[in-house]
């Protein structure tokens, strides 16, 4: 089990803040590809292109980072300053 939390736009669009995933993707790329293929919105906020961040036990985390039982994955999207 992982839990999954989405941050600023992302928790906006999606509509949730976060969520419990009984099955666990490999790594943080299955956890996208899954959530791609929901369709609808999801499809949108994570297709390939789009630049959304993601930590793994609140720390950044690559595509190939893999996900361990009790991960907490947090996506967020780019955020700039000045």
């Amino acid at each position: 089990m992982i839990r999954v939390l989405y941050f600023a736009s992302l928790r906006d669009r999606l509509g949730r803040a976060d969520e419990t995933l009984s099955e666990r993707p490999a790594t943080v790329a299955e956890l996208r590809a899954a959530l791609v293929a929901r369709g609808g919105i999801w499809g949108d906020v994570f297709a390939d292109g789009q630049r959304v961040l993601a930590a793994v036990n609140q720390e950044m985390a690559s595509a190939e980072q893999v996900l361990n039982e009790g991960d907490e994955v947090g996506f967020f999207p780019p955020v700039t300053g000045g």
